[in-house]
């Protein structure tokens, strides 16, 4: 394996770890839950982004399938959050750090495997948001819940942005593990930032429908 299969992998289950954690914690507070709710919505914040990835992709069958390691980290990371996290279910902190963890490593490495793919730069800007918010948005579906991506809040814009980061650097043949760092830290703090302070994406003007 080289360095840049290395750096994918070890950033791929960065993220799959983080939405684990996030995926059971969220279950723990939102919804009345036994170990194999928890575990399901655990794995399945984890790896439903990467699955998508790989399907749209057409790299089959998907990691999380073909590579133990995935479902394992999953798994941990859930039991973690089960046996451990009781304390924190409640609180709002711990699971959005988690979320906007998973969002930025997740946003990183679809887009670099996009393009290691073949795909063109607006696709793989486009996939590595699509990895990112995938798993969210099957948990919130899940829990009955309006995808975060859907809402107004700064959501996807941070993902697009790391991803964007990762293509223009592959694109002038600078891309690495400082490069990748860089895109993830960067989406982490917009998210964070957004989520602080209550930030929006713009909103369509208020229009009287009603004739």
């Amino acid at each position: 394996m080289d360095t840049g299969e290395t750096l994918l992998l070890a950033l791929d289950l960065t993220g799959t770890f983080a939405f684990a954690l996030n995926g059971a914690l969220t279950a723990m507070r939102v919804a009345d839950v036994d170990i194999i709710g928890v575990l399901t919505l655990g794995i399945i914040t984890a790896m439903g982004g990467g699955i998508v990835r790989d399907m749209l992709i057409d790299s089959l069958p998907p990691a999380t399938f073909s590579d133990w390691r995935y479902l394992a980290v999953a798994a941990g990371g859930s039991l973690i959050a089960f046996f451990l996290g009781r304390r924190l279910s409640h609180l709002m902190g711990p699971i959005n750090m988690l979320d906007a963890v998973g969002l930025s490593f997740f946003a990183v490495t679809g887009a670099s495997k996009a393009l290691a793919f073949g795909l063109g730069p607006a696709q793989a800007v486009i996939l590595g948001a699509v990895t990112a918010v995938g798993g969210g948005t099957l948990r919130d579906v899940l829990t009955k819940r309006v995808p975060n991506v859907l809402r107004s809040e700064l959501y996807a814009i941070p993902a697009l942005i790391a991803a964007t980061i990762v293509v223009v650097a592959t694109t002038f043949h600078f891309y690495g593990l400082p490069i990748a760092l860089v895109a993830a830290v960067l989406c982490f703090a917009v998210r964070m930032i957004g989520v602080r302070y209550d930030l929006n994406a713009p909103k369509p003007p208020r229009r009287n429908l009603g004739g």
